[in-house]
């Protein structure tokens, strides 16, 4: 594996971030809403977001996104960039988000994937998180479609 640097991205990271989540296809992103710059410097200085970014000779390829609820931490949008992936970035990114989850006191860590991601399933899988009902549904009520 070749050498790598995870670091806590600030918003001076914005550009690489939304960058590396275009690249990678990451397909509920918002630019223009909860994904601009604002909206992350915002979620970020709230002090229940940590984005996690994954650096390969100075280039950002992955990234993921630990929140939590005050009492279930949650690992959202994890990606690595096309041309890194299979590499256990990916796994590293994770366990990474969960030691900074349990520091903040989160003994619960969910992830929600999408139906159709069967690499990200099967690597949450592989991880040791469990597929609590297959029955459960994800609703979501939207201020306007930029949110």
């Amino acid at each position: 594996m070749t050498e790598f640097v995870i670091r806590e991205l600030g918003p001076e990271s914005y550009d690489d971030l939304l960058r590396l989540w275009q690249e990678a296809g990451l397909h509920s992103l918002r630019p223009q809403g909860r994904d601009s710059r604002e909206a992350v410097a915002r979620q970020l200085a709230s002090g229940v977001q940590t984005i996690l970014g994954l650096e390969v000779e100075g280039r950002l390829v992955g990234a993921v996104v630990a929140t939590h609820d005050s009492r279930k931490g949650w690992i959202n949008r994890l990606v690595i960039a096309p041309a890194y992936r299979r590499r256990g970035y990916a796994a590293i990114l994770v366990a990474e988000a969960e030691r900074v989850l349990r520091e903040q006191g989160m003994h619960v860590i969910a992830a929600l994937v999408e139906s159709d991601n069967a690499a990200s399933f099967a690597l949450f899988r592989k991880l040791g998180y469990e597929e609590i009902d297959t029955g459960i549904h994800y609703l979501t009520k939207r201020d306007g479609e930029w949110a």
